[in-house]
């Protein structure tokens, strides 16, 4: 991990500046893929899995008894896990539920909002090493509750041409419609465009590497929203030595084995604490499973800063806007309060980001790269829409119609205040 001593505040704008890629061969690739899904359709997403993932398939669609096949291989124990998760996930974003309350902003004048469901939204779920089966229930736990009427999930097949049974058995829990064997830029390709199998979204959900990002990003071009822009994940944790060191770099490492570019960040008031931290880490990643691509994170996209007091480390988090910010201090919940740009807090020592991740309730599909400073994570807000209305009566009609044919003749747009006038002159004496 590269290491900042005291830094000044006008070097962290340099220091939390994330790692940059040439994105234009990116770009290409991803036209290419798009023109090819868009014209050639099926055929198209059958080459490009035989190509990237090595494996020939004969239906791009999960069959009903592949998911009572993948009910039946998993654990009872994990059924069980990912059954309490299911719960406090729903319970959290069903709290957000919304009700439309009529405001009468003036007499004669009434406005209310109303959340309407997204009816076809599209789940991107990465297989592979990590199938992010807990994203499943991240997206369509609040998908459900929502209502959206239509619910895919595009996820990348195995050399047997399988979906993973943990990804299968979850999408049937929270009522994804239909799963289709296919992942990259194809599968953001098709539900962007359509086949003759995979129906088009409006909205598509899900993480992915970098290619899968950038075809996300251009299927807005077609007018296909997306959940929210996102690079490599990331975890800044502060900690004032109050925290048993070994809890710290565990976190730190957590995220490290996300990928290679998974950004990890300590900020803290001690430097012997941080070189305690350290030698946890040089002890802990020889032991775990996925220690090379850890490494690769670590000597690349890490790094630890010392700074005086709490108050510049939260001022530091403000800066870097992390996905993911613990909290591991004395008097965290006080400095909680502080936090202005983070995608989801872990308040105190013992509230370890992988709670997040799976079963704690709050959803973790969260803004990177900094957007935390603009962005949410995904919430029951993300598969609704806010549609406004209003009525004027009679007489909202004769109090506020002369106010706006004011500021639109003020705005030189006459058609808008005859709008107005046309209705006022049915009053006339």
């Amino acid at each position: 991990m590269k290491f900042y001593n005291y830094p000044a505040i006008s070097e962290w704008p340099m220091i939390c500046e994330r790692l940059s890629l040439d994105t234009k061969p990116l770009k290409d690739l991803v036209e290419t893929i798009f023109d090819e899904v868009k014209t050639r359709k099926n055929q198209a997403l059958f080459d490009y899995t035989e190509r990237f993932d090595h494996c020939r398939l004969d239906t791009l669609t999960v069959m009903p008894e592949e998911f009572v096949q993948a009910e039946a291989v998993l654990g009872d124990d994990l059924k069980k896990s990912i059954s309490i998760a299911f719960d406090n996930i729903y319970k959290f974003h069903a709290a957000q539920q919304e009700t439309s309350n009529p405001i009468e902003v003036m007499p004669g004048v009434n406005c209310w909002r109303k959340s309407v469901p997204i009816d076809r939204v599209g789940f991107y779920i990465p297989g592979g090493s990590a199938p992010l089966f807990s994203t499943v229930l991240m997206l369509g736990i609040p998908a459900l509750i929502a209502g959206c009427k239509t619910k895919v999930l595009c996820s990348p097949p195995g050399l047997d041409g399988k979906i993973d049974p943990t990804i299968l058995y979850a999408a049937a829990l929270v009522g994804v419609d239909k799963v289709y064997k296919v992942g990259g830029i194809q599968a953001i390709a098709a539900m962007t465009l359509s086949t003759e199998t995979i129906p088009k979204v409006y909205k598509i959900f899900g993480p992915g590497n970098q290619y899968v990002m950038a075809a996300k990003d251009y299927s807005q071009s077609y007018s296909v929203a997306i959940d929210l822009p996102a690079g490599p994940s990331e975890v800044l944790v502060i900690a004032d030595g109050i925290c048993d060191p070994a809890f710290v770099a565990a976190d730190l490492l957590a995220q490290a084995e996300h990928g290679p570019d998974s950004q990890v960040v300590l900020v803290s008031t001690s430097k012997d604490y941080i070189d305690q931290v350290q030698r946890e880490i040089e002890r802990l990643v020889p032991i775990l499973s996925r220690s090379k691509v850890i490494n690769q994170s670590l000597s690349t996209s890490s790094f630890s800063v010392l700074l005086k007091d709490l108050e510049e480390c939260m001022a530091f988090a403000n800066e870097y806007a992390p996905e993911h910010l613990i909290l591991a201090i004395d008097h965290a919940a006080y400095y909680a309060d502080q936090v202005v740009n983070a995608g989801s807090v872990f308040v105190g020592g013992y509230s370890c980001e992988s709670f997040g991740d799976y079963a704690s309730g709050t959803n973790h599909t969260l803004p990177t790269s900094g957007y935390a400073k603009a962005y949410s994570g995904v919430s029951l807000d993300s598969f609704v829409k806010k549609i406004t209305f209003q009525e004027i009566t009679q007489e909202g009609l004769k109090l506020l119609g002369p106010t706006v044919m004011t500021m639109a003749e003020a705005e030189g747009l006459d058609a808008h205040k005859n709008a107005i006038s046309v209705r006022l002159n049915l009053f006339k004496d």
